[in-house]
């Protein structure tokens, strides 16, 4: 990394925010006057931070590789970060700051669905255009947004099924207790249902909650076949060493571990045994682009302690933006919009390849599904591959027609025509 952007970071730590443009060659120095501002609001800092530092470093990555090739449409990426410190109210002072102030041309934003929903209404209101690249627990109806993480329908239409017929159709859930946890619990409840089970427990844990006993014990009492854990962050985390102290033994799935916060690495063996992840990307896919994404990362991040979900998401998303600007000629989001509707935004990326749906635009991905061995390995005993985002399009939302700017569940879908 060159002194300059080292004297950034120190900067960023500093103050909270960072103007970062990566170097470009000399055919470009005339465009460097007119750069394509990326604004990157991301958690550099606090109870996130473990999983979302490598979305920053992976739009680095990116944004690096575009400008020494010529940039988007001739002109360089600049990026405008700003350390939103895992703090719903910064994020919103932040959007305002990069769509007021600096006016970016995009923003790439958020980690949590509290964050998304706090910023949210702001990139509407300023007819903003956002990048969340982050799995969530889907619903997002709304043009301003492109969402480039996996969703439900993706994550639990190929996990809940296959554990059910694994282990059994008896299930708890224990989730943190805010929209991605309430609503992907709801998803949860519906799959089970569909597949014959029944719930034999449901819990929602606030986020920086760190002890468990009680959780343990309700579990343990309750006596699932397994348990669905969608904890987030550092606190909730505690869960997994706290069970294996406890002997639950019991099987885990999750949309969320392993592939966004590393815990298998994180925790001594065999905290994590038996946990099955459905994923569209981590650092243990035995892939050949695969493998090249991992080296070129940790080639400009060496200390990285983990290439996960979300930074494989971001670094596409870059391209992706690119691919969309370069061919409406254009970085107005009116324009962009009537490229997505064309249905064939794709690209080839780590994960495999993925396409933009246009009436949700969502992403398609290739969903693994990892398990954690009693020593921490991973091994993939299926893989999905092109799983769309379905259920919204399905559902009602059509973007090419009506932006309703909203988000549904299961129990609250778009409205019919």
């Amino acid at each position: 990394m060159s002194k300059s952007v080292l004297r950034g970071l120190r900067a960023a730590a500093l103050t909270g925010t960072l103007v970062l443009g990566s170097p470009f060659g000399p055919q470009m120095a005339l465009a460097a006057e007119n750069p394509i501002k990326l604004g990157v609001l991301e958690d550099q800092s606090g109870d996130f931070a473990a999983a979302t530092i490598g979305k920053v470093h992976a739009i680095q990555l990116a944004t690096e590789e575009i400008n020494k090739a010529g940039g988007i449409m001739g002109r360089p990426i600049e990026l405008v970060a700003y350390d939103t410190q895992s703090d719903n109210t910064r994020y919103q002072e932040f959007m305002r700051r990069v769509l007021q102030r600096d006016k970016v041309d995009v923003v790439f934003a958020g980690f949590s669905s509290a964050s998304r929903e706090a910023y949210r209404p702001i990139v509407d209101q300023f007819n903003g255009f956002a990048f969340y690249n982050n799995q969530y627990e889907g619903g997002v109806c709304d043009g301003h947004m492109i969402v480039t993480g996996a969703v439900p329908e993706q994550q639990f239409s190929t996990l809940i099924p296959y554990m059910m017929e694994k282990y059994g159709k008896n299930v708890y859930t224990l989730a943190a207790d805010y929209n991605f946890g309430q609503i992907s619990a709801e998803w949860v409840r519906k799959i089970v249902k569909e597949n014959g089970g029944k719930m034999a427990g449901e819990e929602f844990i606030p986020l920086g909650v760190s002890q468990f006993s009680q959780s343990i014990q309700n579990i343990q009492k309750a006596k699932p076949d397994f348990v669905v854990t969608l904890l987030v962050g550092t606190a909730q985390a505690s869960y997994y060493e706290q069970a294996a102290s406890a002997n639950v033994n019991l099987p885990m799935a999750s949309s969320v571990n392993v592939g966004q916060g590393y815990e298998h690495k994180r925790f001594k063996p065999p905290s994590l045994k038996d946990m099955y992840v459905t994923t569209n990307y981590i650092e243990e896919i035995d892939s050949p682009k695969s493998k090249a994404f991992y080296a070129k990362f940790k080639a400009k991040f060496p200390s990285e302690p983990y290439v996960n979900q979300e930074a494989e998401n971001s670094y596409l998303a870059v391209y992706l933006y690119k691919q969309m600007a370069e061919r409406a000629k254009s970085t107005k989001r009116e324009d962009i919009r009537k490229v997505i509707a064309m249905g064939d935004v794709c690209m080839d990326a780590p994960e495999g390849k993925v396409c933009i749906d246009p009436k949700s635009q969502h992403m398609s991905h290739t969903i693994y599904l990892a398990k954690v061995g009693a020593d921490h390995s991973i091994s993939f005993p299926k893989t999905w591959e092109d799983i769309k985002p379905y259920w919204l399009g399905e559902a009602g939302c059509d973007l090419t027609k009506k932006d309703p700017m909203a988000q549904y569940t299961p129990s609250n879908p778009p409205p019919k025509p």
